[in-house]
Formats: C-alpha cells, sequence, structure tokens
C-alpha cells in the first residue's frame, strides 16, 4: 500500500507526497507533475513500475505547493525557482542516500531543470538518471497552441491577463460549475486524438483542487524560463524524453531542443498524442522510465562513468 508522508518547508508549506517501496531500495524514482495537477497523474506509472521492480526501486510522487493536497502559499514563491529549492528539500529529507531518477511531467520537468540550476553540486552528487515528459527548457518559445502565430499571440495575451487575475485570488480553487463548463476546452488543450472519460475526469479533478494563485501566479515564471545551458552541462547523465506530436502546450520543438542540449537523452514521439502522455500513453511513459531506471540499476548506463553539472549562470 502508497506510504502518505509530509514535507514541511522553510516557508511553512507543507507538501504531500505518496511513496511505495522500501525506504533501503536501491533507487529512488521522483514524479513529478504538470502545472495544475497533481501527484495522481502517475498513477499508471506508480502500479507499472511496482509491477517491473518491486522492492528494487522506491517510487516517490508529491503535490506541488498550492496543488492538490499540498498547502497554499505565498504569491512571491510561486516561481520555479522555488519548486526547484522545494525539490531539493523533498530530496534531503526523503531520500537522504542512493541514486535518484528525477522523472519530470511539463511543469515537473522544469522544476528538475530548476532543481540543476540552482543546486548543481547537490544534483551531481544525486542524480543518477533523467526522464522529461511532455516538457521544455524554453519557457513558451515553441508554443502556439497548435494554431496561427497571430492567433497564438491572442491566446496568450489574454491567458497572461487571465493568469495575473487570479493569482492575486489567494488560496480560493475554482469552482466545479465553471471547469464541467470549461471540460471540452480542457480536453482540447490538453489531450491528442484520443481521450479516456476517466482521464479527463482525472485532470479536472486536479485542476479543482489547485489553488487559484498557483493556477495564476507560476505562469509568468514558466513563459520565461530558458535552460538549454544547464542541460547541456549535465554531461552523460542517461536521459529520455517524450512527446506527443499532437501536444498543443510543449509540441516536438520542445524535446528535440532537450535532446539536442542532452545528447544521451532517448527521444521519443508519439502519434496522436497530446500534453498528458502519462494517461494517452501510459505503456510507453512506464516502459521508458523504466528503460532508465534499468540503466541505473545495473551501471550500463551514459553516466555510468560518472556525470556533473556545471555551477549556477
Amino acid at each position: 500500500m502508497p506510504e502518505h508522508l509530509e514535507v514541511r518547508l522553510p516557508d511553512g508549506v507543507r507538501l504531500h507526497v505518496t511513496a511505495t517501496g522500501p525506504v533501503d531500495a536501491e533507487v529512488t524514482a521522483v514524479l513529478l507533475h504538470g502545472w495544475t495537477l497533481d501527484g495522481r497523474s502517475w498513477h499508471h506509472q506508480l502500479a507499472g513500475l511496482r509491477d517491473r521492480f518491486g522492492d528494487r526501486v522506491r517510487v516517490l510522487t508529491y503535490d506541488a505547493r498550492g496543488h492538490g493536497r499540498s498547502s497554499c502559499m505565498a504569491l512571491r514563491t510561486a516561481t520555479l525557482a522555488q519548486l526547484g529549492d522545494d525539490l531539493a528539500a523533498v530530496v534531503d529529507q526523503l531520500v537522504p542516500s542512493g541514486p535518484i531518477v528525477l522523472v519530470g511531467h511539463s511543469m515537473g520537468g522544469m522544476t528538475v531543470m530548476e532543481y540543476a540550476h540552482r543546486h548543481p553540486d547537490r544534483f551531481a552528487d544525486r542524480v543518477a538518471g533523467l526522464v522529461f515528459v511532455s516538457t521544455t527548457a524554453e519557457g513558451h518559445t515553441h508554443t502556439v497552441y497548435g494554431l496561427s502565430p497571430r492567433i497564438a499571440r491572442l491566446i496568450r495575451l489574454a491567458e497572461t491577463t487571465g493568469a495575473g487575475v487570479l493569482a492575486r485570488c489567494g488560496a480560493w480553487r475554482p469552482p466545479h460549475a465553471l471547469l464541467r463548463a470549461l471540460r471540452p476546452s480542457i480536453r482540447w488543450m490538453l489531450f491528442g486524438d484520443r481521450c479516456d472519460p476517466a482521464d479527463i475526469r482525472l485532470v479536472t479533478s486536479a485542476v479543482a483542487r489547485a489553488s487559484l494563485r498557483s493556477i495564476g501566479g507560476f505562469r509568468a515564471s514558466i513563459g520565461a524560463q530558458h535552460r538549454l545551458d544547464t542541460l547541456a552541462a549535465l554531461g552523460r547523465l542517461p536521459a529520455a524524453a517524450l512527446v506527443g506530436d499532437r501536444d498543443r502546450l510543449t509540441p516536438p520543438p520542445c524535446a528535440e531542443s532537450i535532446a539536442a542540449a542532452l545528447p544521451t537523452t532517448e527521444l521519443t514521439v508519439c502519434p496522436g498524442a497530446g500534453h498528458m502522455l502519462m494517461m494517452e500513453r501510459p505503456d510507453e511513459v512506464t516502459a521508458t522510465v523504466a528503460g532508465v531506471l534499468g540503466q541505473v540499476l545495473t551501471g550500463t548506463g551514459a553516466g555510468a562513468s560518472g556525470h556533473g553539472v556545471g555551477t549556477p549562470g
């Protein structure tokens, strides 16, 4: 059965953590969810990795500040930099020893990059593998929502204006009636050709649990981040990236630039899939994470002879 834990951060924020597997497992995988979602996004992978590795791998998921069952926070801390520091705290408190594989979806992948940028020595000492799922190292550079650039600019303007308003709404959460009305738009934005009704219900449920402060507050930081240089400094760390060719938020050029910056990255493009690959293509995502974990367990990965990270710029 999953174990439910809590990490208390220096500013008083409490992170809700779900753990499976023994504390003395050979490798720990930390799975980080995307913006407005929560740790339940990874339910397919939690089950699949447990079936594949048993007690050899411990898996942690946690709800980011302002999301899911974690507490809300001051607006000034709704930044990717803070999320990178939060990840460092989770690692320090819950994974004090042993190799770690970091798996990040969307904002979660950007959090991993921020951790590498802000805590390079700790990252180099602990991280043995990376998996990036539907994410980017270039902010909104490639995000055009599958539309013409002119319309995309108008949508981004409306989105950023609305985010500023939501960010000032504090710990309130989106009304369920509004989310039900927006479900077709959420389905269009996040999913590709096919969408299981259970998946859209889970995503809508997750958005309903995110504070309006986090929904609006993180938008500026997410749009502005650029961390290709950080990735290029990671050396020969085993890595993989997956993207759907129908992804309207982080389209294939986002994953391609990650793979170009970190040449050890095994790139997978999933035809017909959108932004929610953990749900749309659960077997492919689980197999990719398992592949990186297998390299770490056997010492056959590109990073087996050591890896390092540059200092923050």
